[in-house]
């Protein structure tokens, strides 16, 4: 079985289908970003991040591209994506970094955010609600 987070492995890829990946295991974090970067590149009012060991992802299709950005917290950012359609698919070497980042949006069955960590608060659009009993951060966690 594929697709949700609860299962042992979840699948995924880009809007056009050009870029195809699995990641086996759960996801050790899930992330709900209100940075204004994360709110430009999903083109939304925040960012999923669904956080996975590299080693348990595989690409299955087609090879994504890296851009990388400086982040506000001063450290470097490798993010991969679609050569054709543009749509982003995770941040993080996958070859050199313990744990990369995948977009919400990219999975096939998106996650459930119920209990996701939310952080960036300080930059949160009007009139998006957290839930009261999830876990927050001003900024980035430490």
């Amino acid at each position: 079985m594929s697709g949700t987070l609860t299962e042992q492995t979840m699948t995924g890829g880009c809007q056009c289908g050009a870029v195809r990946y699995e990641a086996s295991g759960p996801p050790l974090e899930i992330y709900v970003c209100h940075c204004t970067e994360c709110r430009k590149q999903s083109a939304s009012a925040f960012g999923i991040s669904v956080i996975v060991h590299s080693t348990g992802v595989r690409l299955v299709h087609g090879t994504p591209v890296r851009w990388s950005r400086l982040a506000d917290s001063g450290r470097t950012v490798d993010c991969f994506f679609c050569p054709e359609c543009g749509s982003r698919l995770w941040h993080g070497d996958k070859e050199r970094a313990e744990t990369i980042s995948i977009k919400g949006g990219s999975l096939d069955e998106p996650p459930e955010i119920t209990s996701a960590v939310h952080i960036w608060t300080n930059s949160k659009l009007a009139g998006v609600t957290i839930p009261d009993q999830a876990t927050r951060f001003c900024k980035e966690p430490e």
